[in-house]
């Protein structure tokens, strides 16, 4: 019987023993770097000779490796092994696939800092963001697996005289996985464990900047004893392979997370039924945000200033949940600009992520980098820049903490989404005017309001449009099992991740009904 689940601890890196032990694994890691990495299908490896690069964003001189490049005709092999291999899994009784997912998460837990160090290698992520993601990587397998046994279980329904019913879940068949880059090991890990803990097959395509993490992942999902042809590694370009697996007739589902101008398309395209195909695709998206932390009259001016800070700058504000803007009571908007520009001053550093100095490391692209930079100049005419903070010599794609205030509610600033290091704050002239700010957006993703006006979190809580609302807390960290996320609006199909019901997008319902 497996105990109730907990979330996996944090190794705390203020405890000399942790960094050194991170260390080792850094140096370990590096002595490893620029080897390469070919597709998987079917368990079998194989390559063309193309090749995608991924290089680390703060040392662009670092080859972190090189990952084979997909071409359309692997699309047709991994589909026929993934099919192959789907009906062998989905014979598996729910306590063997369940028990093959808390064995991956406990080789994941076992190599932690080793995977962790090639996240910080990957994105430039400090020590604690990729220590974390590696241990939220463990609460998905851990967390999936034991929901996958809850629903395996008798589901309770009324009866007649003289029949005998059941109610059975069963899974669609094989699905295609397309992770974001900023979370290339916890949440490439979710969204390929969800469907295959419930006997789904899956082909996963990584994303471009970060596969080399994506493969030691399968290579410990091989080794926990899920069977060849269920979890298919194809590294590729959306032109290339990307467009076949949505709109191939044998896909039964699609799970995405990314930007909202793709998942608008991966949504449009899986729509369509195409010649063979006899299902409707389900699309479970998650497409970003634009997210606002609203400060009443009556908040904790301290506390407040503290959760800006931290979900603004945390990982240089590449998490779509990251706060974007701060929307600010005029009762209240001195204080707030003053404490977020002394605490980003005093707190926040730029520099490398291996080092393991720094609070921000570099953004992952040169089109980040570029679009970011684009944005920080917008805001120059937009608002008042109260906050630049510096950069490191490096050849790298870093970008300061940008802080802009008396950012009117229409500016592009404070409404478009930027991913990265830029902070607007807004001021509103009451709480109901700075609830319409916020919720006069595209997106819905996640929210937070500091006051201590039970009144004015009651009225959040009911009208405050997002997936995910935090009440005198930072609106990022949300934790599986604890905080199911996803958004509503245009940032995506509220699908819930790390939830009760988010295994519920991959499997169908049978009701059967025998006459006796």
């Amino acid at each position: 019987m497996r105990g109730p689940f907990s979330n996996e601890p944090s190794v705390d890196f203020s405890i000399e023993s942790n960094r050194d032990a991170m260390r080792e694994e850094l140096a370990l890691v590096a002595s490893q770097l620029g080897q390469r990495y070919p597709l998987i299908i079917g368990g079998e490896r194989c390559e063309h000779g193309d090749w995608i690069a991924s290089t680390n964003p703060g040392n662009l001189d670092q080859v972190v490796g090189l990952v084979a490049k997909a071409r359309p005709s692997d699309v047709e092999d991994a589909m026929a092994a993934a099919q192959d291999a789907f009906k062998i899994w989905r014979t598996f009784r729910a306590e063997a696939r369940a028990s093959a997912l808390f064995s991956a998460a406990a080789i994941t837990r076992r190599r932690k800092l080793e995977l962790a160090a090639w996240v910080v290698y990957e994105l430039d992520k400090p020590w604690d963001e990729a220590e974390g993601e590696v241990a939220e990587a463990i609460d998905f397998m851990e967390w999936y697996g034991r929901q996958a046994l809850k629903l395996s279980e008798r589901v309770e329904l009324s009866h007649l005289p003289g029949e005998a019913t059941d109610y059975r879940y069963m899974p669609l068949g094989v699905g295609v996985v397309i992770p974001p880059w900023n979370f290339p090991c916890a949440i490439f890990t979710g969204m390929t464990m969800g469907p295959v803990s419930v006997g789904n097959a899956v082909i996963v395509k990584p994303a471009s900047n970060t596969p080399v993490i994506g493969y030691k992942m399968v290579e410990i999902f091989e080794e926990a004893g899920i069977p060849a042809g269920v979890v298919n590694f194809l590294p590729g370009s959306g032109s290339d392979i990307g467009d076949a697996l949505v709109e191939h007739p044998h896909t039964r589902f699609v799970t995405f997370t990314g930007s909202k101008a793709v998942g608008t398309r991966i949504y449009e395209r899986a729509a369509k039924v195409q010649p063979g195909q006899r299902w409707l695709k389900r699309v479970v998206a998650e497409m970003g945000g634009k997210d606002a932390i609203i400060v009443d009259s009556s908040a904790d001016i301290e506390a407040a200033v503290e959760g800006i800070v931290t979900s603004a700058f945390g990982f240089s504000g590449q998490k779509c949940s990251a706060c974007s803007r701060a929307i600010v009571h005029k009762d209240v908007g001195e204080a707030v600009v003053a404490g977020v520009v002394e605490r980003t001053g005093r707190l926040v550093s730029v520099g490398s992520g291996p080092a393991g100095e720094a609070s921000m490391g570099a953004v992952v692209d040169a089109n980040q980098f570029k679009s970011i930079n684009e944005y920080i100049e917008i805001g120059k005419s937009e608002g008042r820049e109260v906050y630049r903070g510096d950069v490191p010599t490096a050849n790298g794609y870093y970008v300061p903490p940008v802080i802009y205030a008396d950012v009117p509610r229409t500016a592009r600033i404070a409404c478009e989404e930027i991913f990265g290091p830029v902070l607007s704050i807004v001021t509103a002239d009451s709480f109901e005017d700075a609830l319409d700010i916020a919720n006069d957006s595209d997106y819905g993703l996640t929210g937070s309001v500091y006051a201590r006006d039970r009144a004015v979190l009651e009225r959040a809580r009911d009208d405050f449009q997002v997936g995910n609302l935090y009440f005198n807390r930072k609106c990022t960290g949300a934790m599986v099992g604890v905080h199911p996320f996803a958004g509503v609006k245009l940032s995506g199909t509220n699908s819930k991740v790390g939830g009760p019901d988010y295994l519920h997008n991959f499997v169908e319902a049978k009701a059967i009904g025998e006459k006796l």
